[in-house]
């Protein structure tokens, strides 16, 4: 539960439905595939929840590639700040990010508020598919609001490549890999350059935090499937990574679910840890 704000992380669809008329309320469409960078804004302009502003993963929700970045670079905060006002985001707006069904995109949205201490931040459980199922309807009219000024905070809770070598030498953290165990153990990437993973980090997929209906498994479920984790993280804190630092927010959202509201985000995750040769990498389970 986000402190301050008696809400927990994930909202459902039926729920949804009863606040979607609120005035300051901002339903926000983060749908998005790696294979089709295009596809999100273009599945918006054919259909979304009404009222629903289109948030771009690598537009909105990440800055520009650079020398020694990963895929998706956190924005600065200042070109975050800019986003939320024009997306009339301000200090007291209730917000709500859905995807296409798992949440692994609008986790990222989710946790970049929370980063910069805004709480009123929720993740529709099962998507759009779960608002359609529950009565709601879609519209192609793209939503607009007045802009806003939102201070400019740093996001509270990330960790650099240099953070997690020297921490994870020192035996200071327990690093989790969201990633398909295929790609974490080296073999079909079809993403990075180079396959493997951190030395060190244990594989804990995302996908294994949701039900056959791309829906998060009930808390109690959760806690079982994380208890391994969960007792490192009494001696060696979590940090949660994967690709790029998008599907690492599934998993911090899992885990608060779970009981855990402390886990960090190595933000540049594995595709920045690679873009400097002299890091090791293993492969393997």
């Amino acid at each position: 539960m986000a402190e301050g704000t008696g809400l927990t992380p994930l909202i459902e669809a039926g729920e949804l439905l009863r606040l979607a008329q609120e005035r300051d309320l901002r339903i926000v469409d983060c749908r998005h595939e790696l294979a089709r960078p295009q596809w999100g804004e273009a599945a918006y302009a054919q259909g979304h929840i009404p009222g629903a502003l289109f948030a771009s993963l690598d537009r909105d929700l990440s800055a520009p590639i650079g020398p020694g970045t990963g895929r998706h670079p956190l924005p600065s905060p200042a070109a975050f700040a800019a986003t939320l006002g024009r997306f009339g985001i301000g200090s007291d707006t209730r917000v709500i990010a859905y995807d296409h069904g798992p949440g692994a995109w609008a986790a990222r949205l989710w946790w970049m508020l929370r980063a910069v201490g805004h709480g009123a931040v929720q993740v529709l459980n099962g998507g759009l598919p779960a608002w359609l199922a529950a009565g709601g309807t879609v519209d192609a009219a793209t939503a607009s609001f007045a802009a806003t000024r939102v201070p400019v905070r740093d996001f509270a809770g990330a960790v650099t490549s240099a953070e997690v070598q020297a921490q994870l030498a020192a035996g200071l953290i327990t690093l989790v890999d969201a990633r398909g165990a295929d790609r974490f153990a080296g073999q079909n990437e079809t993403v990075d350059p180079v396959a493997g993973h951190v030395p060190g980090a244990i594989n804990h997929p995302f996908t294994g935090n949701l039900g056959a209906d791309q829906r998060f498994l009930p808390t109690d479920e959760l806690t079982r499937r994380w208890e391994k984790e969960l007792l490192l993280a009494r001696e060696r804190p979590l940090v949660a990574m994967c690709g790029s630092g998008v599907t690492a927010c599934h998993n911090l959202l899992a885990l608060e679910l779970a009981g855990y509201p402390h886990a960090r985000l190595y933000a540049g995750s594995y595709s920045e840890w690679i873009a400097d040769p002299g890091r090791p990498v293993a492969t393997g389970a």
